[in-house]
């Protein structure tokens, strides 16, 4: 008879997703999971299996947790364009606050494992697809409430808001003046008129 758990599964999770956050999937050894996990070497390996299978189990963590409380911003507020200025604004706070190099870890994840791995590039898909809809929903509010032109291509639109998020969260990890973040947003909020 297997030996029950003697842990909390999300609590360990969120563990690991602040570990492969801070420091990248290849950098992040089992010894720095096990210790920021507070967890056995051998509980990761039964429930996890392996490193590739805990960063694949982290990614689906991190998607229900911070890619949701980013698609509630979108979700938030009945005008589609004050929704996005919000998401932006928020996106630019966490850039300032978050750490040094931080980054997203889906962007992180995408540009250091996305060509290699396919099951990594799967879940990072998953996820930018996600806040693509997101952003694809917000537009059509936006639209159907008069902010924005019939005419515009909102699919279209919705990636390349999807683009820009990932090039300001890249730009983040090596530019910390708020007035450079802010100008990314506010150019990339005017492709909305």
């Amino acid at each position: 008879m297997a030996r029950p758990r003697e842990f909390d599964l999300e609590e360990v999770l969120d563990r690991a997703v602040e570990t492969f956050w801070s420091k990248g999937y290849e950098a992040t050894s089992i010894r720095d999971l096990v210790e920021s996990m507070g967890i056995h070497r051998a509980s990761l390996y039964v429930a996890f299996g392996d490193k590739q299978r805990l960063f694949l189990s982290v990614l689906d963590r991190y998607r229900q947790m911070v890619v949701r409380k980013l698609l509630d911003i979108l979700e938030a507020r009945p005008s589609g364009r004050a929704a996005i200025r919000q998401f932006f604004a928020t996106v630019v706070e966490h850039v300032l606050t978050g750490g040094p190099l931080r980054g997203c870890l889906i962007t992180n994840s995408a540009v250091e494992r996305g060509l290699s791995d396919p099951a990594t590039a799967k879940k990072v898909s998953l996820c930018l697809t996600q806040l693509e809809d997101g952003f694809y929903a917000t537009l059509l509010r936006a639209q159907r409430g008069g902010e924005l032109d019939q005419r515009r291509d909102l699919r279209a639109l919705a990636r390349y808001l999807t683009s820009s998020l990932q090039g300001l969260l890249v730009i983040g990890k090596i530019q910390t003046d708020r007035a450079v973040l802010e100008d990314v947003v506010e150019v990339t909020l005017r492709a909305l008129d």
